[in-house]
């Protein structure tokens, strides 16, 4: 089977801007995304992963995102740093991936 390069965004933030950073990946024209429950340590402190924190608004989430170009995944990335991560904690960045069914992205 042929393999296909495409970008992943990843972003790592509030679960509480979930629905409002979805809406920056599908205005964007992106046709869907995975969230996983998320924690760890960073510049703002320690967020478990608990199963009280995944499902209290107050946990972080993993989102992943593939798009079938860079300009995309960048566009997101940056419109989701910009609109929310200096009022929130968060983090975004990019993998180049190769994917196997490209129709779907």
């Amino acid at each position: 089977m042929d393999h296909h390069k495409a970008s992943k965004v990843v972003i790592i933030t509030e679960k509480i801007i979930l629905e409002k950073v979805a809406k920056v990946i599908e205005s964007a024209g992106a046709r869907g995304y995975t969230v996983t429950p998320a924690g760890g340590k960073g510049s703002r402190g320690v967020r478990s992963t608990s199963r009280a924190n995944v499902i209290d608004e107050l946990g972080n989430v993993k989102i992943e995102v593939i798009t079938s170009t860079k300009e995309a995944a960048n566009r997101i990335a940056d419109e989701v740093a910009e609109t929310f991560f200096e009022n929130y904690s968060g983090i975004t960045y990019l993998e180049p991936v190769e994917i196997l069914r490209p129709h779907k992205f």
